[in-house]
């Protein structure tokens, strides 16, 4: 798929046309499509697909025709809380020709927010200031996405307290990879970050300078956040952990002591029914039921002696 937009009247629309100083946003192209931009735009098609390649790393160079900017964005695969999040590729390439390209397997929400012209003084004809606004915007998705596993953990939670299964367990693994996924994705942007700060890859004016800053904040606290959230996430697997096998032996506890109290009656009844004399016992009409009465006593009286020793 490929969206071309360019800047009208303040306003970013959609265009068929491609004109210079505008943005152009491929999604999973086929062959012809990726031949297409690499036409128009004077850039090597390898490089495109270097970026469709799902465990692409992040990274920065300058290549023939521009630069090619690669960072990892979160992703929801899964609704579910089984593999919810990974990390996929988005590329940013800064033509020479004067356009501006973002190439990814997928179609990332982070990029809606810049077509529906929600990003504060976001102007497509200024491409440095673009991809600056990308990197920024990329760390502080990461940031709302961690708000999304804390609630996935705080749910998992509250199945958990009474649980003896260990799907519970799985689910805070399955988060736990997620985090690992984040923290290896925003060390490598770190790296974009500080490279495109430290080497003069590209022209930024002093708001610029400050806005790249504020990105590399953001991303730092992105790693922070969610190193702890991973670290709460290690400890609350190791607390339930152990509430679920001490909920498996209370289940274990009360089936040993109900089983003990059954079988009184079972004892009782395979000793009477010996055949053997059992005098006045054997004469009587209410003997069964004398049987049974004994039988509740001693079961009722062992209950309770279990009740009060807390083994039952």
């Amino acid at each position: 798929m490929i969206e071309i937009f360019k800047k009208r009247e303040n306003t970013l629309i959609k265009s068929t046309e491609y004109i210079k100083d505008s943005w152009i946003n491929i999604v999973n192209p086929t062959e012809e499509e990726t031949s297409k931009i690499s036409e128009v735009c004077n850039v090597n098609s390898s490089y495109l697909l270097q970026v469709l390649v799902e465990k692409e790393l992040p990274r920065v160079k300058k290549i023939e025709g521009g630069l090619l900017v690669v960072i990892n964005i979160p992703y929801m695969k899964d609704k579910s809380i089984k593999n919810k999040y990974i990390t996929y590729p988005l590329g940013i390439i800064l033509c020479d020709s004067g356009y501006i390209l973002t190439v990814s397997l997928v179609e990332h929400e982070l990029l809606n927010k810049f077509k529906e012209n929600e990003v504060e003084d976001f102007d497509a004809t200024k491409r440095e200031r673009f991809l600056i606004q990308i990197l920024f915007n990329s760390a502080r998705s990461y940031l709302y996405t961690l708000d999304s596993l804390e609630e996935d953990i705080q749910k998992v939670e509250k199945n958990t307290y009474h649980s003896t299964s260990n799907k519970q367990l799985l689910n805070f693994l399955n988060i736990q990879k997620s985090l690992v996924y984040f923290i290896t994705s925003l060390s490598a942007n770190g790296i974009v970050l500080e490279k495109l700060q430290k080497e003069d890859l590209i022209s930024l004016n002093k708001e610029e300078k400050m806005l790249l800053e504020d990105a590399i904040i953001e991303n730092k606290q992105s790693i922070e956040n969610s190193m702890i959230t991973r670290e709460i996430l290690s400890s609350t697997i190791d607390a339930y952990g152990t509430i679920i096998s001490n909920n498996l032996n209370v289940i274990m506890k009360f089936l040993t002591g109900i089983t003990i109290v059954f079988s009184v009656p079972t004892m009782i009844a395979s000793f009477l029914g010996m055949n053997v004399p059992l005098g006045v016992l054997s004469e009587s009409n209410l003997s069964f039921l004398f049987i049974c009465v004994i039988s509740l006593i001693v079961s009722f009286l062992l209950a309770y002696w279990l009740k009060k020793k807390n083994m039952l």
